[in-house]
């Protein structure tokens, strides 16, 4: 089955570029980096923290994006944007409800899978 908008949620996550646009805990939102753990309720995103201004100067050694970190983001209290390759690139927004499901049964749920 091919990646497209519709079918992005029944594809594996790992590796993907995401950005939280939304989210219960209003810290969260805002995290973009590359998903790099599925659990059933959760997606481990690693990206670079983001550094004020008054911390770049105290930590030079950091970077200027800061220090790579992972965020353990709840699945079911966020809305996540997608990056998806193919004809140019796409961003497919996502609820989290959608994903809220183990990562083997989320990509066996039925519809065109001819395999089901």
């Amino acid at each position: 089955m091919p990646l497209t908008p519709a079918t992005l949620t029944r594809h594996e996550l790992i590796g993907r570029p995401v950005r939280v646009v939304a989210a219960s805990n209003p810290d969260l939102v805002g995290i973009a980096g590359e998903v790099v753990m599925e659990t059933t309720r959760t997606l481990s995103v690693e990206g670079h923290e983001v550094r004020s201004t008054s911390e770049r100067e105290s930590r030079p050694e950091a970077g200027e994006h800061g220090e790579r970190r992972v965020w353990q983001v709840p699945k079911g209290d966020a809305t996540f944007e997608f990056t998806i390759e193919g004809d140019g690139q796409q961003v497919v927004t996502v609820e989290g409800e959608r994903l809220v499901a183990r990562p083997a049964r989320r990509t066996e749920r039925t519809g065109d899978s001819k395999w089901r």
